[in-house]
Order: structure tokens, then sequence, then C-alpha cells
């Protein structure tokens, strides 16, 4: 089994809601989010994926959320947008457009600052 990452990021707006502190206020953060996918077989150049395709497929995601206040973006709207929930997200949303057969997301991870994250995986 082969395994990539990638990393990239995003900045936006939220606010938690039913939390009782300082994160209930609308706050924001420069997330960075970490991309794990996995191969069975590489391709005749023996590549599983182009980092760049995966950081490509990755980053498309990730436009629905760059500088935007997350409570307004489906499915925040109606989902706390925690960074549990936006790694979920970005992972099942990532998993459409990827999975192929051998190539499948295997987890992302979701930095809200330099010593804090959430991961998803299934």
């Amino acid at each position: 089994m082969y395994e990539l990452t990638i990393e990239t990021d995003f900045s936006s707006a939220h606010n938690l809601r039913g939390y009782e502190g300082a994160c209930e206020r609308l706050h924001g953060h420069n997330w960075k989010v970490e991309v794990c996918a996995e191969a069975e077989k590489l391709d005749s150049i023996e590549m599983a994926l182009d980092f760049k395709v995966l950081k490509q497929k990755a980053n498309h995601i990730i436009e629905k959320l760059d500088h935007r206040y997350l409570n307004e973006v489906p499915p925040f709207h109606k989902l706390n947008p925690t960074a549990e929930n936006i790694a979920r997200f970005i992972y099942q949303e990532l998993s459409k457009v990827l999975n192929d057969g051998n190539i499948r997301v295997k987890k992302v991870r979701v930095w809200e600052s330099e010593k804090t994250a959430a991961a998803y995986h299934e």
C-alpha cells in the first residue's frame, strides 16, 4: 500500500453553537489541512497519484470554505462548524471525487492552530 500526504490551508470565521466560552463568539482561524490518500498500485509511470492532482482536488473543496463565515456555508448552516466536522466534510467531499478503486482518501486532519487539530477517517 502506498500513502501520499499533502498540506493546504484556508482562512475562515465561525462561531460554535452551544459552546460556553470564547469560541461561542465570532472568531477566525488560519486552518491547515492535511490530506492523506492511499493506493494499492502504481500507474504506468510508477506514481500512485500526482501530488499536484491531489492538492488541486482538495483545494477545489476548500475553496468553498476559504474566506467565508462557515456558519452560513452548507452544511455548516445547520451543522456546528467544529474542527471535527470540517475534517469529516472535507474527507467526504474529497472521497466523492478522488476514490476510484485504487486511490482513496485515508484521512483528513484539520489544524485550527499550531497545537490543535482534529482528524477524520473511515
